[in-house]
Protein backbone atom coordinates (compact mmCIF):
# COMPACT_ATOMS: atom_id res chain seq x y z
CA UNK A 1 0.00 0.00 0.00
CA UNK A 2 1.29 3.44 -0.95
CA UNK A 3 1.95 6.02 1.81
CA UNK A 4 -0.98 8.48 2.08
CA UNK A 5 -0.90 11.52 -0.21
CA UNK A 6 -3.23 14.24 -1.50
CA UNK A 7 -4.63 13.99 -5.04
CA UNK A 8 -6.51 16.43 -7.25
CA UNK A 9 -8.99 14.93 -9.75
CA UNK A 10 -10.34 17.29 -12.42
CA UNK A 11 -13.48 15.61 -13.71
CA UNK A 12 -16.32 18.03 -14.41
CA UNK A 13 -18.48 19.01 -17.32
CA UNK A 14 -20.23 15.80 -18.38
CA UNK A 15 -21.32 12.57 -16.73
CA UNK A 16 -18.74 10.75 -18.87
CA UNK A 17 -15.98 12.67 -17.07
CA UNK A 18 -17.56 13.15 -13.66
CA UNK A 19 -18.73 9.64 -12.75
CA UNK A 20 -15.46 7.87 -13.67
CA UNK A 21 -13.62 10.56 -11.70
CA UNK A 22 -15.82 9.93 -8.67
CA UNK A 23 -15.15 6.20 -8.97
CA UNK A 24 -11.39 6.85 -8.88
CA UNK A 25 -11.82 9.24 -5.94
CA UNK A 26 -13.64 6.52 -4.00
CA UNK A 27 -10.87 4.02 -4.75
CA UNK A 28 -8.12 6.45 -3.69
CA UNK A 29 -10.01 7.34 -0.50
CA UNK A 30 -10.36 3.65 0.37
CA UNK A 31 -6.60 3.33 -0.01
CA UNK A 32 -6.00 6.10 2.54
CA UNK A 33 -5.48 9.12 0.29
CA UNK A 34 -7.17 12.53 0.43
CA UNK A 35 -8.91 13.78 -2.71
CA UNK A 36 -9.95 17.22 -3.93
CA UNK A 37 -12.33 17.24 -6.91
CA UNK A 38 -12.27 20.07 -9.44
CA UNK A 39 -15.55 20.22 -11.37
CA UNK A 40 -17.41 22.60 -13.65
CA UNK A 41 -20.17 25.06 -12.83
CA UNK A 42 -22.75 22.87 -14.61
CA UNK A 43 -25.75 21.65 -12.69
CA UNK A 44 -24.99 17.96 -13.34
CA UNK A 45 -21.80 18.26 -11.29
CA UNK A 46 -23.44 19.88 -8.26
CA UNK A 47 -26.35 17.43 -8.36
CA UNK A 48 -24.11 14.36 -8.47
CA UNK A 49 -21.84 15.66 -5.72
CA UNK A 50 -24.75 16.00 -3.30
CA UNK A 51 -24.53 12.23 -2.93
CA UNK A 52 -20.81 12.48 -2.05
CA UNK A 53 -20.44 14.86 0.90
CA UNK A 54 -17.25 13.04 1.86
CA UNK A 55 -15.37 14.82 -0.95
CA UNK A 56 -14.29 18.43 -1.02
CA UNK A 57 -14.76 20.04 -4.42
CA UNK A 58 -14.04 23.32 -6.18
CA UNK A 59 -15.76 24.71 -9.28
CA UNK A 60 -14.07 26.08 -12.38
CA UNK A 61 -15.78 27.65 -15.39
CA UNK A 62 -16.04 25.14 -18.22
CA UNK A 63 -15.42 26.61 -21.67
CA UNK A 64 -15.08 24.46 -24.79
CA UNK A 65 -12.21 25.48 -27.04
CA UNK A 66 -13.50 27.32 -30.14
CA UNK A 67 -11.60 27.66 -33.39
CA UNK A 68 -8.45 29.80 -33.02
CA UNK A 69 -9.97 32.03 -35.73
CA UNK A 70 -13.14 32.66 -33.69
CA UNK A 71 -13.52 35.86 -31.61
CA UNK A 72 -14.54 33.56 -28.74
CA UNK A 73 -11.00 32.14 -28.65
CA UNK A 74 -9.77 35.22 -26.78
CA UNK A 75 -12.39 34.64 -24.07
CA UNK A 76 -11.36 30.98 -23.91
CA UNK A 77 -7.71 31.93 -23.36
CA UNK A 78 -8.59 34.52 -20.73
CA UNK A 79 -10.82 32.19 -18.72
CA UNK A 80 -8.30 29.36 -19.00
CA UNK A 81 -5.54 31.64 -17.68
CA UNK A 82 -7.77 32.77 -14.81
CA UNK A 83 -8.64 29.16 -14.00
CA UNK A 84 -5.01 28.12 -14.03
CA UNK A 85 -4.12 30.95 -11.63
CA UNK A 86 -6.97 29.90 -9.35
CA UNK A 87 -5.71 26.30 -9.37
CA UNK A 88 -2.16 27.34 -8.50
CA UNK A 89 -3.48 29.24 -5.48
CA UNK A 90 -5.60 26.25 -4.52
CA UNK A 91 -2.62 23.91 -4.73
CA UNK A 92 -0.52 26.12 -2.47
CA UNK A 93 -3.12 25.58 0.24
CA UNK A 94 -4.07 21.95 -0.47
CA UNK A 95 -0.50 20.80 -1.35
CA UNK A 96 -1.36 17.87 -3.65
CA UNK A 97 1.16 15.23 -4.71
CA UNK A 98 -0.51 14.48 -8.06
CA UNK A 99 -3.12 15.82 -10.49
CA UNK A 100 -5.39 13.55 -12.55
CA UNK A 101 -7.53 14.93 -15.39
CA UNK A 102 -10.47 12.86 -16.67
CA UNK A 103 -10.86 14.80 -19.94
CA UNK A 104 -12.65 17.90 -21.18
CA UNK A 105 -11.41 21.47 -21.00
CA UNK A 106 -12.31 21.71 -17.30
CA UNK A 107 -9.32 19.46 -16.66
CA UNK A 108 -6.74 21.35 -18.75
CA UNK A 109 -6.03 24.34 -16.41
CA UNK A 110 -5.67 22.08 -13.32
CA UNK A 111 -3.24 19.86 -15.20
CA UNK A 112 -1.15 22.74 -16.51
CA UNK A 113 -1.08 24.32 -13.04
CA UNK A 114 0.16 20.99 -11.69
CA UNK A 115 2.98 20.82 -14.22
CA UNK A 116 4.02 24.39 -13.45
CA UNK A 117 4.36 23.30 -9.82
CA UNK A 118 6.37 20.25 -10.97
CA UNK A 119 3.77 17.72 -9.86
CA UNK A 120 3.18 14.42 -11.66
CA UNK A 121 0.13 14.76 -13.91
CA UNK A 122 -1.99 12.06 -15.51
CA UNK A 123 -4.84 12.19 -18.00
CA UNK A 124 -7.50 9.57 -18.63
CA UNK A 125 -8.98 9.17 -22.11
CA UNK A 126 -12.04 6.95 -22.16
CA UNK A 127 -12.83 7.00 -25.89
CA UNK A 128 -11.20 5.25 -28.84
CA UNK A 129 -10.51 8.67 -30.40
CA UNK A 130 -9.19 11.25 -27.92
CA UNK A 131 -10.80 14.63 -27.45
CA UNK A 132 -9.02 17.89 -28.20
CA UNK A 133 -8.54 18.65 -24.52
CA UNK A 134 -6.64 15.44 -23.89
CA UNK A 135 -4.59 15.77 -27.06
CA UNK A 136 -3.50 19.16 -25.74
CA UNK A 137 -3.01 17.98 -22.14
CA UNK A 138 -0.96 14.95 -23.24
CA UNK A 139 1.86 17.32 -24.19
CA UNK A 140 2.54 18.07 -20.54
CA UNK A 141 1.17 14.94 -18.84
CA UNK A 142 3.42 12.49 -17.07
CA UNK A 143 1.33 9.50 -18.18
CA UNK A 144 -1.72 8.85 -20.36
CA UNK A 145 -4.30 6.35 -19.09
CA UNK A 146 -6.61 4.76 -21.64
CA UNK A 147 -10.02 3.15 -21.67
CA UNK A 148 -9.29 1.30 -24.94
CA UNK A 149 -5.92 -0.03 -26.12
CA UNK A 150 -6.91 1.04 -29.65
CA UNK A 151 -6.41 4.67 -28.56
CA UNK A 152 -2.70 4.22 -27.82
CA UNK A 153 -1.67 4.99 -31.41
CA UNK A 154 -3.19 8.48 -30.99
CA UNK A 155 -0.55 9.33 -28.38
CA UNK A 156 2.75 8.47 -30.09
CA UNK A 157 5.81 8.76 -27.90
CA UNK A 158 3.75 9.12 -24.70
CA UNK A 159 3.91 6.89 -21.64
CA UNK A 160 0.55 5.09 -21.87
CA UNK A 161 -1.22 2.50 -19.73
CA UNK A 162 -4.55 0.79 -20.48
CA UNK A 163 -6.72 0.90 -17.36
CA UNK A 164 -10.26 0.72 -18.70
CA UNK A 165 -12.88 3.36 -17.92
CA UNK A 166 -14.03 3.41 -14.28
CA UNK A 167 -17.64 2.45 -13.64
CA UNK A 168 -19.77 4.31 -11.09
CA UNK A 169 -19.39 2.65 -7.70
CA UNK A 170 -23.10 2.97 -6.93
CA UNK A 171 -23.92 0.59 -9.79
CA UNK A 172 -22.43 -2.28 -7.81
CA UNK A 173 -22.88 -5.84 -9.05
CA UNK A 174 -25.64 -7.51 -11.04
CA UNK A 175 -28.87 -8.11 -9.11
CA UNK A 176 -31.05 -11.18 -9.44
CA UNK A 177 -32.86 -10.77 -12.77
CA UNK A 178 -36.23 -11.82 -11.38
CA UNK A 179 -35.95 -9.41 -8.46
CA UNK A 180 -34.96 -6.55 -10.76
CA UNK A 181 -37.90 -7.21 -13.09
CA UNK A 182 -40.24 -7.51 -10.12
CA UNK A 183 -39.28 -4.02 -8.95
CA UNK A 184 -40.26 -2.74 -12.41
CA UNK A 185 -43.49 -4.79 -12.44
CA UNK A 186 -42.35 -6.73 -15.51
CA UNK A 187 -42.51 -10.45 -16.37
CA UNK A 188 -39.45 -12.61 -15.60
CA UNK A 189 -40.48 -15.04 -18.37
CA UNK A 190 -40.21 -12.53 -21.22
CA UNK A 191 -36.97 -11.36 -22.88
CA UNK A 192 -36.40 -7.72 -21.97
CA UNK A 193 -35.10 -4.92 -24.18
CA UNK A 194 -33.51 -1.89 -22.49
CA UNK A 195 -33.39 1.31 -24.56
CA UNK A 196 -31.37 4.29 -23.34
CA UNK A 197 -29.87 7.37 -24.87
CA UNK A 198 -27.46 8.64 -22.23
CA UNK A 199 -27.93 11.19 -19.45
CA UNK A 200 -29.62 13.70 -21.80
CA UNK A 201 -31.81 11.18 -23.60
CA UNK A 202 -31.58 10.66 -27.35
CA UNK A 203 -34.35 11.86 -29.63
CA UNK A 204 -32.91 9.95 -32.59
CA UNK A 205 -32.92 6.65 -30.68
CA UNK A 206 -36.45 7.30 -29.42
CA UNK A 207 -37.79 8.01 -32.89
CA UNK A 208 -36.18 4.85 -34.27
CA UNK A 209 -37.91 2.78 -31.59
CA UNK A 210 -41.29 4.40 -32.22
CA UNK A 211 -41.05 3.46 -35.91
CA UNK A 212 -39.98 -0.14 -35.32
CA UNK A 213 -42.41 -1.01 -32.52
CA UNK A 214 -45.40 -1.83 -34.79
CA UNK A 215 -43.31 -4.52 -36.50
CA UNK A 216 -42.51 -6.16 -33.16
CA UNK A 217 -45.96 -6.31 -31.59
CA UNK A 218 -46.26 -10.09 -32.11
CA UNK A 219 -42.86 -10.78 -30.53
CA UNK A 220 -43.27 -11.98 -26.91
CA UNK A 221 -40.93 -9.43 -25.34
CA UNK A 222 -41.10 -6.40 -23.03
CA UNK A 223 -39.31 -3.08 -23.02
CA UNK A 224 -37.61 -0.72 -20.58
CA UNK A 225 -37.19 2.69 -22.17
CA UNK A 226 -35.37 5.69 -20.71
CA UNK A 227 -36.48 8.49 -22.97
CA UNK A 228 -35.00 11.63 -21.47
CA UNK A 229 -37.27 14.52 -20.51
CA UNK A 230 -39.50 14.89 -23.58
CA UNK A 231 -40.67 11.56 -25.00
CA UNK A 232 -41.80 9.47 -22.02
CA UNK A 233 -45.56 9.94 -22.51
CA UNK A 234 -45.34 9.34 -26.25
CA UNK A 235 -43.29 6.17 -25.70
CA UNK A 236 -45.71 4.80 -23.10
CA UNK A 237 -48.67 5.50 -25.40
CA UNK A 238 -46.96 3.70 -28.30
CA UNK A 239 -46.21 0.58 -26.26
CA UNK A 240 -49.69 0.59 -24.74
CA UNK A 241 -51.28 0.77 -28.19
CA UNK A 242 -49.18 -2.15 -29.48
CA UNK A 243 -49.81 -4.28 -26.37
CA UNK A 244 -46.12 -4.45 -25.39
CA UNK A 245 -45.44 -4.66 -21.62
CA UNK A 246 -43.21 -1.75 -20.67
CA UNK A 247 -41.50 0.40 -18.08
CA UNK A 248 -40.99 3.94 -19.38
CA UNK A 249 -39.34 6.81 -17.52
CA UNK A 250 -37.37 9.96 -18.39
CA UNK A 251 -34.53 8.79 -16.09
CA UNK A 252 -33.86 6.07 -13.55
CA UNK A 253 -31.46 6.64 -10.67
CA UNK A 254 -30.82 2.97 -9.90
CA UNK A 255 -29.37 1.84 -13.20
CA UNK A 256 -28.17 -1.45 -11.71
CA UNK A 257 -31.85 -2.50 -11.61
CA UNK A 258 -32.31 -1.86 -15.32
CA UNK A 259 -29.03 -3.47 -16.36
CA UNK A 260 -29.85 -6.53 -14.25
CA UNK A 261 -33.31 -6.81 -15.81
CA UNK A 262 -32.13 -6.45 -19.42
CA UNK A 263 -31.38 -9.19 -21.96
CA UNK A 264 -30.46 -6.80 -24.78
CA UNK A 265 -29.64 -3.08 -24.84
CA UNK A 266 -30.13 -0.40 -27.49
CA UNK A 267 -27.78 2.45 -26.63
CA UNK A 268 -25.56 5.27 -27.78
CA UNK A 269 -21.86 4.39 -27.78
CA UNK A 270 -20.31 6.76 -25.26
CA UNK A 271 -17.38 5.26 -23.40
CA UNK A 272 -19.07 5.37 -19.99
CA UNK A 273 -22.16 3.54 -21.28
CA UNK A 274 -20.02 0.91 -23.00
CA UNK A 275 -18.02 0.36 -19.81
CA UNK A 276 -21.27 -0.27 -17.97
CA UNK A 277 -22.46 -2.70 -20.66
CA UNK A 278 -19.19 -4.59 -20.29
CA UNK A 279 -19.44 -4.50 -16.48
CA UNK A 280 -22.97 -6.00 -16.60
CA UNK A 281 -22.12 -8.38 -19.46
CA UNK A 282 -24.86 -7.18 -21.81
CA UNK A 283 -25.24 -7.66 -25.58
CA UNK A 284 -26.16 -4.50 -27.42
CA UNK A 285 -27.25 -2.75 -30.58
CA UNK A 286 -25.32 0.53 -30.70
CA UNK A 287 -26.53 3.69 -32.44
CA UNK A 288 -23.62 6.16 -32.22
CA UNK A 289 -24.47 9.81 -31.63
CA UNK A 290 -23.93 11.24 -35.14
CA UNK A 291 -22.61 14.62 -33.94
CA UNK A 292 -20.00 13.35 -31.47
CA UNK A 293 -16.60 15.01 -31.90
CA UNK A 294 -14.53 13.23 -34.55
CA UNK A 295 -17.30 10.59 -34.67
CA UNK A 296 -15.65 8.96 -31.67
CA UNK A 297 -18.80 7.03 -30.72
CA UNK A 298 -18.61 5.09 -33.99
CA UNK A 299 -14.97 4.24 -33.22
CA UNK A 300 -16.01 3.07 -29.75
CA UNK A 301 -18.85 0.98 -31.16
CA UNK A 302 -16.62 -0.71 -33.74
CA UNK A 303 -14.47 -2.14 -30.93
CA UNK A 304 -17.55 -3.89 -29.51
CA UNK A 305 -18.67 -5.00 -32.98
CA UNK A 306 -15.23 -6.44 -33.76
CA UNK A 307 -15.37 -8.42 -30.51
CA UNK A 308 -18.86 -9.70 -31.54
CA UNK A 309 -20.39 -8.11 -28.45
CA UNK A 310 -22.63 -5.71 -30.37
CA UNK A 311 -24.24 -4.74 -33.66
CA UNK A 312 -24.05 -1.19 -34.99
CA UNK A 313 -26.64 0.95 -36.74
CA UNK A 314 -25.87 4.46 -37.99
CA UNK A 315 -28.76 6.78 -37.13
CA UNK A 316 -29.04 8.34 -40.59
CA UNK A 317 -29.04 4.91 -42.27
CA UNK A 318 -31.50 3.00 -40.07
CA UNK A 319 -33.87 0.80 -42.03
CA UNK A 320 -36.98 0.01 -40.01
CA UNK A 321 -37.17 -3.50 -41.50
CA UNK A 322 -33.52 -4.25 -40.76
CA UNK A 323 -33.79 -2.84 -37.24
CA UNK A 324 -36.88 -4.94 -36.56
CA UNK A 325 -35.22 -8.09 -37.91
CA UNK A 326 -32.10 -7.48 -35.81
CA UNK A 327 -34.09 -6.97 -32.61
CA UNK A 328 -36.25 -10.02 -33.32
CA UNK A 329 -33.30 -12.27 -34.15
CA UNK A 330 -31.26 -11.38 -31.06
CA UNK A 331 -34.18 -11.38 -28.61
CA UNK A 332 -35.25 -14.81 -29.91
CA UNK A 333 -31.77 -16.38 -29.79
CA UNK A 334 -30.61 -17.21 -26.26
CA UNK A 335 -27.29 -18.68 -27.45
CA UNK A 336 -26.42 -15.61 -29.51
CA UNK A 337 -27.16 -13.30 -26.60
CA UNK A 338 -25.04 -15.43 -24.27
CA UNK A 339 -22.09 -15.32 -26.70
CA UNK A 340 -22.43 -11.55 -27.12
CA UNK A 341 -22.64 -11.10 -23.35
CA UNK A 342 -19.45 -13.11 -22.78
CA UNK A 343 -17.69 -11.06 -25.46
CA UNK A 344 -18.83 -7.80 -23.84
CA UNK A 345 -17.50 -8.89 -20.46
CA UNK A 346 -14.08 -9.62 -21.95
CA UNK A 347 -13.57 -6.27 -23.72
CA UNK A 348 -12.91 -3.89 -20.84
CA UNK A 349 -10.30 -4.36 -18.11
CA UNK A 350 -11.75 -5.27 -14.74
CA UNK A 351 -11.53 -2.94 -11.71
CA UNK A 352 -10.77 0.12 -13.84
CA UNK A 353 -11.12 2.54 -10.91
CA UNK A 354 -8.54 0.57 -8.93
CA UNK A 355 -6.30 0.40 -12.01
CA UNK A 356 -6.35 4.20 -12.29
CA UNK A 357 -5.74 4.56 -8.55
CA UNK A 358 -2.72 2.24 -8.77
CA UNK A 359 -1.32 4.21 -11.72
CA UNK A 360 -1.77 7.39 -9.67
CA UNK A 361 0.15 5.84 -6.77
CA UNK A 362 2.83 4.70 -9.18
CA UNK A 363 3.24 8.23 -10.58
CA UNK A 364 3.64 9.66 -7.05
CA UNK A 365 6.15 6.97 -6.06
CA UNK A 366 8.25 7.57 -9.19
CA UNK A 367 8.19 11.32 -8.60
CA UNK A 368 9.26 10.93 -4.98
CA UNK A 369 12.10 8.59 -5.93
CA UNK A 370 13.58 11.26 -8.22
CA UNK A 371 13.81 13.90 -5.50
Amino acid sequence: MSPPFKAVIACGGTGGHLFPGLAVAESLKERGHEVLLIVSEKGIDSLALKAHPEFRFEKLPSVGMPSPLSPAFVKFLRRSWESMGYCRGLYRKFRPSVVLGMGGFTSTPPLLAGRLQKLPTLIHESNAIPGRANLLAARFATRVLLGFSECMARFPGRDCAVTGTPVRRDLGARLDRGDALGRLKLDANRPTLLVMGGSQGAAGVNQALFKVVPLLSKLPFQIIHLTGEKDDRLAAANYQREGIPHYVAPFHHRMEELYSAADLVVSRAGAASLSELSHFQLPSILIPYPFAADDHQTANAKIFVKAEAAEILQENEISVDRFAALLSNILSDDKRRAAMAAAAAAIMPKDAALNVALETERAVAEHESKK
